[in-house]
């Protein structure tokens, strides 16, 4: 069976997150789009554990859903830790997908976190050991946990971040570089740019959607064919098991806010060859730029762009449907008449993946206007504009140009009138 599955969400204790983001509103959500497996999110947070060993029961080995039943989504225990420290003369901040099987290995992590740090203070906490420490701690409790990269090349808080990364797996971890089976390529790239750095070929590239409200979860996501247990989705991912594990949904990267170079408050955005022109220094400011994705995967890179590696995992991009709906309707995707076409869609069409991933270009049509299933279809064409997101701002994605919409909104006008 397909499985959809995202590894990496935060709950209402994050900050900057929803008050929505629970796991009973997660898993009504994962099953409207689509989605079989959803993580928790910040499952150390000792107020959040105790909801969870309240909410849920195991349903498969290492999965959880709801004890009301009322939804059929599963839940993986996982959460988010970062690591602020000094390493070889640098600070380094690094953020790190934890995922546990069971709840008692949960608990047995979040107490062991608790007397290093506060764990309460916010959903993703903050300590000053090392992300190689963090490993250690994760597999002293069970030799099952996974310990993942997050995110791994944007600037701040990551792996490989331009500010505060480091330029290897192994510079990072050493020798329990072993250990790391899996990186998460994050919202600002994908796997076709990963697949440019060969240190990476026997490493799995997962993709998540490290959502901060129900909406936005499964904007990028991992579909798998295989047992639906939390051990099965593990061997799947650390094998890199291209029968098993089918391919990642995928965010267009350049609609992530780290793809361009740039200074969001002086409004300067660059690709890399234009940050090297100026020396990576700011022409308003003249303070250092801060270096994107795309810059920093062209320094560690040793392929060209378009190198795919045998052992690569296919990708899939995506666009989620309010987003469509809202380009089509020229119309903000947070307006209630987006939001009722949405639903409205959902309940003609089924799931959200269905409708983006699955259904023919003549099966839409008979479940959405013509204009949202053609937009559904260049989206799946990649016949899309983007305008590059850097420094924290997010990219802008167009699925129709503005002649396009001018002119549907021409047409809509004038059927207006003649309606009257």
């Amino acid at each position: 069976m397909r499985i959809i599955a995202d590894f990496h969400v935060h709950s209402k204790y994050s900050r900057a997150t929803s008050k929505d983001m629970t796991t009973p509103h997660l898993a009504k959500w994962a099953d409207k789009k689509g989605i079989n497996i959803i993580a928790s999110g910040d499952f150390q947070h000792p107020g959040y554990l105790g909801e969870l060993k309240n909410k849920l029961k195991e349903a498969e080995p290492g999965l959880y859903r709801s004890k009301d039943g009322k939804t059929d989504a599963r839940i993986i225990l996982s959460t988010e830790i970062s690591n602020i420290y000094k390493h070889d003369g640098k600070v380094r901040k690094i953020h790190t997908l934890v995922l546990m099987p069971t709840l008692k290995d949960a608990l047995k992590f979040s107490k062991v976190l608790s007397e290093k740090g506060n764990t309460s203070s916010d959903g993703r906490p903050i300590f000053g050991f090392s992300a190689r420490d963090l490993l250690k701690i994760a597999f002293d409790v069970t030799a099952d946990a996974m310990v993942i990269p997050a995110h791994v090349w944007t600037p701040w808080f990551s792996i490989f971040g331009s500010k505060s990364g480091y330029n290897s797996i192994e510079e990072c971890y050493g020798e329990d570089s072993k250990y790391i089976k899996a990186i998460e390529t994050g919202l600002s790239s994908d796997p076709s740019a990963n697949w440019r750095v060969s240190a990476l070929d026997n490493i799995t590239l997962i993709s998540n959607s490290d959502a901060h409200s129900p909406r936005k979860i499964g904007r990028e996501a991992n579909v798998f064919d295989c047992n639906m247990t939390y051990y099965d989705i593990k061997k799947a991912i650390e094998t890199k098991d291209k029968k098993k594990f089918l391919y990642t949904i995928e965010f267009f990267p350049e609609e992530g806010k780290y793809h361009y170079d740039g200074h969001r408050l002086c409004g300067v955005s660059y690709h890399p060859r234009e940050s090297l022109a100026k020396n990576n220094r700011c022409p308003v400011c003249f303070k250092p730029l801060t270096l994107g994705v795309l810059h920093r995967v062209e320094e560690l890179a040793d392929r060209p762009w378009d190198f795919v590696p045998d052992s690569a995992i296919p990708q899939r991009h995506v666009i989620q449907l309010e987003e469509i709906i809202s380009d089509a309707r020229d119309t903000a995707p947070s307006s209630k008449k987006v939001q009722a076409e949405y639903e409205m869609i959902l309940a003609r069409g089924g799931t959200e993946f269905g409708i983006l991933l699955d259904k023919s270009g003549d099966e839409l049509k008979q479940i959405c206007d013509p204009r949202i299933a053609e937009a559904v279809m260049r989206v799946r064409n990649e016949e899309v504009n983007v305008i590059p997101g850097y420094d924290g701002e997010f990219g802008k994605i167009f699925i129709y140009r503005d002649s396009e919409k001018s002119a549907n909104r021409t047409k809509n006008m004038q059927m207006e009138m003649f309606d009257k």
